[in-house]
């Protein structure tokens, strides 16, 4: 989604627009391109990449080196050129099949001196997909991962053109060859007796199970071919395991449950449901046996309605929209399964296929775009799938009316995937913002609700990045690194790294040495905290009280003093007010390897392990 910075004035900012862009080198949503020697041939492969994907921004006369940015800039002469160029070829077929942009979608400006073209290019919609250039669509469309653009394949455009017609949902394929003894019976009763319950008084109750199947989208007949038969959405939620797998059905179909309830990285699953021969593993039997074991971790309300106990919270609701929505999003013609993973602290829900809308659109709710129209109306019915858009909603309205950190979609490649993340974590644990308290005072409850997060999340695991926070917050990666920038500013973070690598931490208890506490008492000696002086046995390191962190060849020469003596992780961490997990991941065995520090242990895991100046 576009995001307009704006200064005091409200007018546009194009500095400050350029400076939030260069702080992060070309990632999935930016590129940059020197433009030295022409307008870039390659601009149209990223054009296309961006279009097909979720939308991004190219910036000319820029570049970038051993991830390094370059602003080389370019001259009147290269801007006007360039416009003309560029506004020739995106309404010329022959270069590009569609124009997406807009004329305040192409921005000049200045930046410290030099000149700068800036293209925001949108994601297309799904009729509009595939953006591909010149005329020959399966020799020009991109797509964006990781690493860049890349060209995508054949069966990747074919399913970009079936998301296209929406004249024909994607379930509403008619099967050949398919009768009723491919229709497992049990699960078909089932379904009648749930419909029941939803809508006891419902016309098609009393029809017979074919009738049934016409009306719900199981059975459909071609108007202009008569052709007639089972549709893949019949198969899907009512069908036998074997006659899904079916290569003229859905060959690639397997649905995976996995509960991984345990922090031992050598265990896979605690426990699993997936197609195993001993029950028939059609839609509707998955949803029926593996929602049960999902909300029964969630919190159970106590409350009555009509006299009547309610035991489903909005959590509950959350989880299943998220369920059935990743059951009728899904592209069951892509190589990739459907995979559902409750671990201790998140739900994962993954189908295969991409996004029909943008990311914006998904966060913002009531746009229904739906690939398997049968399918949603199959558990609409049963009282478990929402319309109009309002699924989205109350999945983001359920978690975070039990205050758990804010649910996140990104879409992944080769294969397409689209995952759902629903973290069970407090977005402002109470524990976390008393700590913040009694480092800053009372105060920084006071200081906004974006920067709090920030905070809190520097707190509770020890950093805090801009891709973190976009989690969490919704906000653009800019206004991000503009509110990470601020805290630095008011002395509550410091930064490491540079671009994408960027980390924060809290100057307390990351960067700042002096604490306002009296003595801490270790087996190498004293450390006078109120005085700015660290006095081991080892000598005297002289820290300034007003520096908000240590380089780090002066952090090292401060833990080598500090284990003069063997000493464990524990107290270094406390002597230093460094971060533990900072200090085990990044500090400790880089010094270790350059024979700086030796171990107590041979083992580095070991319980008890200490460290010495060697």
């Amino acid at each position: 989604m576009k995001k307009v910075i704006n200064d005091d004035s409200g007018k546009f900012d194009f500095q400050e627009y350029i400076e939030n862009l260069v702080q992060k080198p070309e990632a999935f949503d930016i590129e940059y391109k020197s433009a030295a020697g022409g307008f870039p041939g390659s601009f149209w492969d990223t054009y296309s990449a961006f279009a097909n994907s979720q939308g991004g921004t190219i910036v000319l006369g820029v570049k970038e080196k051993d991830d390094c940015i370059i602003i080389e800039g370019l001259t009147e002469e290269q801007i006007s050129k360039y416009k003309k160029d560029f506004w020739n070829s995106i309404n010329n077929k022959s270069t590009v099949c569609v124009n997406l942009l807009k004329e305040d979608d192409v921005l000049v400006g200045d930046y410290h001196g030099c000149a700068l073209m800036v293209f925001y290019i949108p994601r297309a919609n799904r009729t509009q997909r595939p953006v591909y250039r010149t005329t020959i669509p399966y020799n020009g469309t991109f797509k964006r991962n990781n690493e860049g653009d890349y060209k995508c394949t054949e069966h990747e455009i074919q399913r970009m053109f079936a998301d296209a017609d929406d004249t024909m949902p994607r379930d509403g394929r008619i099967l050949t060859g398919y009768s009723m003894d491919d229709i497992d019976t049990d699960t078909l009763k089932q379904y009648r007796r749930l419909f029941s319950v939803s809508k006891p008084n419902h016309p098609w109750l009393v029809l017979e199970d074919l009738p049934l199947l016409k009306k719900l989208g199981g059975y459909r007949i071609d108007r202009e071919t008569k052709k007639e038969g089972f549709t893949l959405a019949g198969l899907l939620m009512f069908g036998k395991i074997e006659s899904i797998n079916d290569p003229a059905c859905a060959p690639n179909y397997f649905p995976d449950y996995r509960e991984v309830l345990t922090e031992n990285p050598n265990i896979r699953w605690t426990y699993r449901i997936c197609p195993d021969g001993t029950w028939e593993a059609n839609l509707f039997q998955f949803f029926k046996k593996v929602l049960p074991r999902m909300t029964s971790v969630l919190p159970k309300p106590f409350r009555l309605e009509n006299n009547i106990r309610i035991d489903e919270s909005p959590a509950h609701v959350s989880v299943r929209e998220a369920f059935i929505n990743c059951l009728v999003h899904a592209d069951y013609s892509v190589n990739a399964g459907i995979v559902l993973e409750h671990k201790v602290d998140r739900f994962i829900f993954s189908n295969p296929g991409n996004m029909l809308i943008s990311k914006a659109q998904y966060y913002e709710g009531g746009e229904s775009v739906c690939r398997n129209k049968s399918l949603q109306q199959m558990f609409m019915l049963i009282g478990s799938a929402e319309k109009a858009g309002s699924g989205v909603d109350k999945i983001l309205s359920g978690w975070r009316e039990v205050n758990w950190q804010k649910p996140y979609v990104e879409e992944k490649v080769n294969p397409d995937k689209v995952v759902l993340l629903l973290p069970m974590e407090s977005l402002l644990p109470q524990d976390v913002k008393e700590q913040l308290i009694e480092i800053f005072g009372k105060e920084i409850e006071n200081i906004g609700y974006e920067k709090l997060v920030a905070l809190s999340i520097a707190c509770a695991e020890g950093e805090v990045n801009n891709d973190r926070l976009q989690y969490l917050i919704d906000k653009h990666s800019s206004d991000i690194s503009k509110i990470l920038k601020d805290l630095c500013n008011l002395g509550f973070l410091y930064a490491t790294g540079k671009g994408r690598g960027t980390k924060y931490y809290l100057t307390n208890s990351v960067g700042n040495v002096a604490t306002s506490g009296g003595n801490v008492a270790t087996s190498g000696g004293n450390v006078a905290t109120s005085g700015g002086n660290v006095a081991t046995s080892g000598g005297n390191i002289a820290t300034s009280m007003d520096k908000k962190y240590l380089k780090k060849e002066k952090l090292e020469s401060l833990i080598m003093n500090i284990c003069v003596d063997f000493t464990s992780l524990d107290e270094i961490a406390s002597i230093i007010q460094r971060n533990i997990r900072y200090l085990n991941n990044h500090i400790i065995p880089q010094m270790v390897q350059e024979g700086k520090l030796e171990r107590l242990f041979s083992d580095k895991n070991h319980p008890n392990q200490k460290y010495k100046t060697k």
